[in-house]
C-alpha cells in the first residue's frame, strides 16, 4: 500500500463563529478517471468513504452515505442529502441534511505524475468536532489512497485507533 502521508497534505481550518470550512489536497498518482470514480460513484464510495445509496449522480440527486467504520456496538453513521454540484471527471459536491454539512471534490488536470483532487467540507459545529472531522478525513484520504492502489477498505477490521491519533495531531498542532 502507498504510504498516505507521502500525498495527503495537512488539512486546514477556518471557523467563522460556528461555521467550519475544512480543506485538504491530496496528489495522486492515478489517472483522473479513476480518482473521479472513487470520489463520484456508489462503487468507488464504499471502498474508502462509505456506502452510497441511493446515489443519482446529477445535480438535484438524491444521495445517502451510511459509514460502514464503526464498532461492533456503535449504530452506523448515515447522511441523507443531495448532488449540489456535477461535472463529470472535475466536481462532485454533496450537501447533507445535519452536521456533515457540504463536501466538495474539485479534481485538476493532471501535472506531471499526479492529479489533485482538492477538497472542502463545510459545516456547522464547534472546535471538538471541527478536531474529530479533520481526523475523520484525514483517515478516510488515507483509505481513500490504499483504494486506488487496489485495497479497498475492509471495514470489518477497521478501529479507531489511526483516527484517535489523527485526532490527538491535529489538536495538537499537527500532523
Amino acid at each position: 500500500m502507498t504510504e498516505a502521508t507521502s500525498v495527503i497534505e495537512r488539512g486546514t481550518s477556518e471557523t467563522h463563529g460556528d461555521l467550519q470550512t475544512l480543506r485538504f489536497l491530496l496528489r495522486l498518482p492515478h489517472p483522473v478517471p479513476r480518482v473521479w470514480a472513487a470520489v463520484g460513484s456508489s462503487e468507488g464510495l464504499v471502498g474508502w468513504l462509505a456506502a452510497a445509496e441511493p446515489f443519482e449522480p446529477r445535480i438535484g440527486g438524491a444521495i445517502t452515505l451510511r459509514w460502514l467504520n464503526t464498532g461492533p456496538d456503535g449504530p452506523a453513521t448515515v447522511a441523507v442529502g443531495t448532488v449540489t454540484a456535477w461535472d463529470v471527471e472535475r466536481i462532485a459536491e454533496y450537501t447533507f441534511d445535519g452536521p456533515h454539512g457540504t463536501i466538495r471534490f474539485h479534481l485538476e488536470p493532471p501535472r506531471g505524475d499526479h492529479v489533485l483532487l482538492r477538497f472542502k467540507n463545510e459545516f456547522r459545529g464547534d472546535d471538538a468536532l471541527r478536531l474529530d472531522c479533520l481526523a475523520g478525513w484525514h483517515d478516510h484520504f488515507q483509505y481513500l489512497v490504499d483504494a486506488l492502489d487496489g485495497y479497498p477498505a475492509d471495514w470489518s477490521k477497521w478501529t479507531p485507533v489511526r483516527w484517535a491519533g489523527l485526532r490527538e495531531q491535529y489538536a495538537a498542532g499537527g500532523p
